[in-house]
């Protein structure tokens, strides 16, 4: 999963503008009022600037003013960018947050820990290498592709909007090939086979044509002339200039880039040492963890989950796991028929889950959710959520891989279901983007720790209301569970053990966890994006330690909706800092329970 928010992240960091902080830093003796103004407005400035720089994350969270803007793609950019960041680090370092409330002490944290996180990216020069085999197909060329469905059309302004960015797509493009030669000159590349996948990628976007999406239903208000001008303009704009974009970007990876790309997997061939490797776990995972611990946590929560499979194979009457795997992932009732029904299974427990959220959570998801299958030309893309507008007129969007359907199964359907769609990603989105008294960074940023460790621990909590009752989906629940602890093994032994890629294909094999296209996929997504497939079970093994921690010292008074309540209520936290905020949580029952 890739949730929306991950992907405007991404943008925001190669979307920059020559601003610089015009906070003035707070001093020490001030009030506690007077520097918690001085904070609220820094944050304010980095966040109006951030919108006026990434003009995609302001279509994103409903901010309209840029509506018709796509962004700056270039080096200098960047470069801006990374000035402002420097500035707003100062600025928040100036502020002594000394008695600030904790919301606000978090807050100051979090965004201080972010400036210094984006600060170390640039000067290991992460920007230039802005292409990769996940998130639907590998960079600029599927982000772009998803204008269509990510947009606003409910007034000719906002069509003229659109086609304002259509007309800025070539120069995106342009700036892009920038970035990727300045890559090139540094040695900071993608591996070989990653990049050449990227010109079909694109050839499919022009195959698929997802821009004319916004022509296959006009708003009724529109008159026919009206109608018939947006089309031509539209039509046009994709034929001479979108189209000649994508044509000439696919020649200048096959031609210019991909003869300098690299053999090597591991992402520390690229410089700096295990620094680089390290910089990204601590970015993805928000823990301080190394390689090798991160590794042998995979290997035990392997054997773990392997133990509960076997457990689960012999309360089915089977002799042992291979024998119920085996009648499971052959039984054809678990084999899927069509696109159509895989995308149906998906909506029906994702209905069936919806009201019965009110007995795991008070808070509760106020944004519709849907369903729909990945599109033709983002077929190698894993099934995703994106996040709708806080103002719930734009739907989240449950997007589900259905390629090859027939060679598909059912039986991961209702456990990825609840991950991407409540009381996964949905649920957890939505209510961020909700919340009262945090700064807008808060509300519509993140980390793949917590959003991902959300989404598996939501898995699982179908069973604990009585769901997973058929044994393949409940087999298919510890599968998914298994595959996000395969992945911190191969992950790690990709990029810090020295793993070949058939290293990884065969571990992958042995474990079962997944099918054979998606283990495909799934090494080439962990080889060119390091890292973030290591947040999912890391997330989820901290939330469940924070429940069990609860649980053991609040005893009989323990909530479980209101446990909920708090690891949600706070936004998405670094784990160090969710483990802080709800040590605060449980210690303030501590004394009422005494009392009682």
């Amino acid at each position: 999963m890739r949730p929306n928010l991950l992907a405007t992240t991404a943008l925001f960091l190669a979307s920059v503008s020559p601003f610089a902080s015009a906070q003035t830093p707070a001093t020490p003796h001030e009030s506690v009022a007077s520097r918690l103004a001085a904070q609220n407005a820094l944050f304010d400035d980095s966040w109006q600037a951030t919108l006026k720089m990434n003009p995609i994350l302001a279509t994103a969270v409903a901010d309209y003013r840029y509506n018709d803007q796509l962004g700056d793609y270039s080096l200098a950019a960047s470069a801006a960018r990374h000035q402002r960041d420097l500035a707003d680090l100062a600025s928040i370092k100036a502020i002594d947050a000394t008695g600030f409330p904790e919301q606000d002490l978090i807050s100051h944290d979090l965004f201080l820990r972010q400036l210094q996180q984006r600060v170390e990216d640039y000067d290991l020069k992460e920007f230039e290498m802005p292409l990769s085999a996940s998130g639907g197909g590998g960079g600029i060329h599927a982000n772009l592709a998803d204008l269509p469905l990510s947009m606003p059309f409910d007034s000719v302004k906002h069509y003229e909007d659109y086609i304002s960015r259509l007309h800025q797509i070539p120069k995106a493009f342009l700036q892009t090939e920038d970035v990727l030669r300045a890559g090139v000159s540094d040695h900071l590349v993608p591996v070989n086979f990653i990049a050449e996948k990227i010109p079909g990628q694109a050839e499919g976007v022009i195959a698929a044509n997802p821009f004319v999406l916004p022509l296959k239903k006009f708003p009724a208000s529109f008159s026919d002339a009206e109608k018939k001008r947006l089309t031509d303009e539209i039509t046009s704009t994709v034929n001479n200039e979108v189209f000649p974009a994508y044509k000439q970007f696919a020649a200048f990876i096959t031609t210019d880039y991909i003869p300098h790309t690299r053999t090597t997997l591991s992402i520390n061939s690229l410089g700096g040492g295990k620094r680089r490797y390290q910089a990204t776990l601590r970015r993805f995972t928000t823990t301080d963890l190394t390689a090798t611990q991160i590794h042998e946590i995979g290997l035990k929560e392997v054997d773990r989950i392997t133990g509960e499979m076997t457990a689960l194979a012999k309360a089915n009457g089977y002799p042992d796991l291979a024998s119920f795997r085996d009648h499971v992932e052959n039984d054809p009732k678990y084999q899927a028929v069509s696109a159509e029904a895989i995308v149906e299974d998906f909506r029906k427990y994702i209905a069936q889950m919806q009201p019965r959220l009110p007995e795991l959570f008070n808070l509760l998801p106020k944004t519709a959710v849907t369903v729909e299958p990945i599109p033709p030309f983002q077929a190698t893309a894993a099934t995703h959520y994106q996040g709708g507008t806080p103002d719930g007129k734009r739907p989240g969007r449950v997007s589900v891989a259905v390629s090859d359907p027939t060679h598909r199964s059912y039986i991961n359907d209702e456990a990825v279901a609840y991950h991407e769609g409540v009381p996964g990603h949905h649920l957890q989105i939505t209510i961020q983007q909700s919340l009262t008294g945090l700064p807008e960074f808060r509300k519509h940023g993140g980390n793949s720790a917590y959003t991902e460790g959300w989404g598996l621990y939501a898995e699982e909590l179908g069973k604990e209301i009585g769901f997973y009752q058929d044994p393949g989906s409940d087999y298919g629940r510890l599968r998914s569970e298994l595959f996000r602890a395969v992945r911190l093994v191969v992950d790690t032994g990709i990029h810090d053990e020295g793993w070949s890629r058939d290293q990884v294909v065969e571990y992958m094999r042995g474990s079962h966890a997944i099918d054979e296209p998606t283990i495909q996929a799934e090494t080439d997504r962990y080889i060119s994006g390091p890292g973030q497939a290591c947040s999912y079970k890391l997330g989820q093994l901290k939330i469940r330690e924070l429940r069990e921690r609860a649980k053991q010292q609040l005893g009989s008074k323990f909530d479980l909706k209101t446990f909920h309540d708090e690891i949600l209520s706070g936004g998405a936290l670094p784990l160090d800092l969710l483990d802080a905020r709800v040590n605060r949580w449980i210690k303030a029952q501590l004394p009422a329970m005494a009392s009682n």
